[in-house]
């Protein structure tokens, strides 16, 4: 459980890295930035599945 948790940080991590990138830039990718956020939060969903003990059935499409 420990090393999902730390890869599910570190992704988490990498796309806010994205996202903050992506937002420097001069014209910003709207559609960039939404597919970013959805699967930012798709990540954090899984990491507060896991810390509060339970599973989340990942949908697929994102």
């Amino acid at each position: 459980m420990k090393d999902l948790f730390h890869r599910l940080t570190r992704a988490h991590r990498l796309l806010d890295d994205e996202i903050r990138s992506e937002l420097k830039r001069r014209f910003p990718s709207n559609i960039k930035l939404l597919r970013l956020k959805k699967l930012r939060l798709a990540v954090k969903d899984r990491l507060h599945a896991r810390l509060s003990g339970r599973k989340l059935v990942m949908q697929t499409g994102l």
